[in-house]
């Protein structure tokens, strides 16, 4: 069953005169018309979905003196901030799921639509939202650790988009309009909920890959769907849109197959036979032709040449790598990828062209996971710990570490992964949201 619920209702709409109804959805329309600015981190890993920063103007060093705020939120979560004008966009839950001891009752929990103001962090507006589906109870290893509110939301300056799991789509305007909402499967998995949403032109893709085993292309504008396919086991990535050959390209990873899809229509383009595991969260890389792609319990990678038709393993695989991780995301520089297995701690340097690893040493902090992907940052990556606040290092095939942050007294969980504005850093933990840099 799959609801969808636009701000008119039918009912409501049977009594506007054409005219009347037209001029409503030309105004939409224009609601949604995009409007961000360069300066804008609109989506999971910035601008380009990739996690490198063009603003090379960030601090290095930080403490608890150089916050410019620190917001309490009204729940844990796991999604990443975005930040667009002058607001701070994130979610959160509550009712639920807060206490692995006494975890109360499923049926109140809630998930959170937040904004914060960019200026100071106060909470502008917010939106509670309750799933008409069952979810899983807050047991075992892995939705105890990042909860029931781990997609990051995005925008196009005018409008902003959260998916919430089996709760469903919501659109809002950046003022805190309600404009329509959809259900894209009641389906929940014991491990909760890891892609985000992107955009694509007028259209809102969803990995929705636990909640109906499929990847779903909304309209923007109201939420009905455009097109649907089905297939996609293990499936906890955001997708990814590479240009190949002059056109675009719709990349996912599944268990056992990476798959590239026409953006427009859906149409599968091409496939190869991929990480086979239980679990497949990073994000994948692309550069000049090349597809990165990391995950597993064993965190293994690959490197993937784009296009083609078809099954293309026999042709396109360029190598395998028993190295990786099994959460965060790669990044791409100058030749080389550089990664943290996310269980063991381990900074990870990998040469592109061959997969051989130049490095792999500890994180210098102590025993900790990382699920954060990775920034970079000019000649810097930033690693942010669930525990161990955040690790600079040097972006090149030697490791060096130049500096590790942390708020003193602050012992909330961050997974998130940080995002970055016209020189100023957003973190987000299970308890608070953080701005650091230069005041605007």
């Amino acid at each position: 069953m799959v609801w969808y619920r636009p701000l008119i209702s039918g009912t409501l709409r049977s009594f506007l005169s054409m005219k009347h109804f037209l001029y409503l959805f030309l105004g939409f329309s224009a609601v949604f018309a995009p409007s961000l600015h360069a300066a804008d981190w609109p989506q999971f890993r910035g601008p380009t979905g990739n996690g490198v920063v063009t603003d090379t103007n960030l601090p290095l060093k930080w403490s608890e003196s150089d916050l410019l705020w620190k917001t309490e939120l009204p729940g844990p979560g796991s999604s990443s901030p975005i930040v667009v004008g002058d607001r701070v966009f994130l979610t959160s839950y509550s009712g639920y799921g807060t206490d692995v001891r006494d975890p109360g009752d499923l049926s109140n929990l809630k998930r959170h639509a937040i904004c914060l103001s960019r200026r100071d962090g106060k909470i502008m507006w917010q939106h509670e939202v309750k799933s008409p589906y069952s979810d899983k109870p807050y047991q075992g290893q892995y939705i105890t650790m990042h909860g029931y509110a781990s997609s990051t939301p995005v925008s196009d300056g005018q409008g902003v988009f959260f998916f919430l799991g089996n709760a469903g789509v919501h659109a809002f305007t950046v003022d805190g309009r309600k404009v329509w909402e959809v259900s894209v499967g009641e389906k929940a998995h014991e491990w909760g909920v890891g892609t985000s949403p992107m955009l694509y032109g007028d259209l809102v893709i969803v990995n929705a890959a636990h909640e109906s085993n499929a990847l779903i292309a909304l309209d923007r504008r109201t939420g009905k769907t455009v097109w649907s396919v089905s297939g996609f086991p293990a499936s906890w990535n955001t997708p990814t849109i590479m240009k190949v050959d002059g056109h675009d390209e719709l990349v996912v990873n599944a268990s056992g197959k990476l798959r590239a899809f026409n953006p427009k229509t859906g149409e599968e383009l091409w496939s190869c036979q991929a990480i086979r595991a239980a679990e497949l969260c990073p994000t994948i890389v692309a550069h000049d032709g090349v597809i990165y792609i990391s995950g597993g319990p064993n965190s293994q990678s690959m490197a993937i040449r784009a296009g083609g038709k078809g099954d293309v393993t026999a042709t396109h695989v360029l190598w395998k790598q028993a190295k990786g991780s099994n959460v965060g995301s790669p990044v791409y520089h100058n030749g080389h990828l550089y990664i943290v297995n996310d269980s063991r701690g381990i900074a990870i340097c990998m040469d592109a062209k061959t997969g051989d690893v130049v490095y792999e040493q500890p994180m210098p902090t102590k025993r900790d996971r990382w699920y954060a992907s990775p920034l970079l940052v000019g000649d810097r990556l930033y690693y942010v710990g669930r525990t161990s606040g955040t690790v600079v290092l040097a972006a090149k095939p030697q490791f060096e570490v130049l500096a590790t942050n942390v708020i003193a007294g602050d012992d909330a969980v961050s997974n998130a992964s940080p995002a970055v504005a016209d020189g100023q850093v957003f973190l987000r933990s299970d308890r608070y949201a953080y701005c650091i840099g230069a005041k605007k």
